[in-house]
């Protein structure tokens, strides 16, 4: 068996099981979502979002908006691959790139998903952080397709935390998960260099969210 074969079989395995196991867990949490119903008001009038969340709070998100046909974007890193077919396995579809670096094609490819219709759920902070920083390609995606900023933060009381830079959130089992949702933000800008200057303005209403869902 050649090295890609090993690869391949590898990585099959490990997204065979890494699904299961989020299933099973996830099936145990009791949600609470707040302030939904501006995101029930747009997908009402077919309006796309995008959805920006914290890098390490992506798993109990990536379990609540299951089956809806979000697009998230997933770096090129080397566990890029694995979060991908995850992401899918759940009924996400994805774009590969990064905000930050290769932006280029990864912003063409997120623009392209919102004019399709779809959702977007973009990590400003990832693929490496700094942890809650804020990559200003989110805003240049939100001007170009004209679609509404939402932030979405999560807090979890009884969860484990990996020691990665993002403190990875896993919410243990029976865990209360509170979802909550900010108001939508609309990016009026001529350039993408003026969408960009507005990365601060943002990243203090996404910490504002979620100060709102830990309380």
């Amino acid at each position: 068996m050649s090295d890609d074969a090993k690869r391949e079989r590898r990585t099959a395995r490990i997204v065979a099981v890494g699904t299961w196991f989020i299933r099973m867990l996830a099936w145990t949490w009791r949600y609470r979502v707040r302030g939904d119903a501006e995101v029930r008001r747009l997908r009402a009038a077919r309006q796309p979002i995008v959805f920006t969340l914290w890098h390490g709070q992506m798993l109990p998100l990536l379990y609540h908006h299951q089956g809806e046909g979000v697009a998230v974007l997933i770096s090129e890193h080397n566990d890029g691959e694995i979060i991908a077919r995850i992401a899918s396995r759940f009924g996400f579809r994805t774009v590969r790139g990064s905000t930050s670096r290769g932006a280029a094609r990864a912003l063409l490819g997120l623009v392209r998903e919102v004019e399709q219709g779809h959702d977007l759920a973009i990590t400003p902070d990832g693929p490496r952080g700094p942890a809650r920083s804020f990559a200003p390609g989110t805003l240049v995606v939100a001007q170009r397709s004209g679609a509404p900023i939402i932030p979405a933060l999560v807090s979890v009381r009884s969860a484990w935390r990996l020691r990665s830079w993002d403190g990875f959130l896993i919410p243990k089992p029976f865990a209360r998960v509170t979802v909550s949702y900010g108001a939508p933000i609309t990016i009026d800008a001529a350039t993408a260099r003026e969408a960009a200057a507005g990365a601060e303005q943002v990243r203090a209403a996404m910490l504002a969210v979620e100060a709102q869902a830990g309380a």
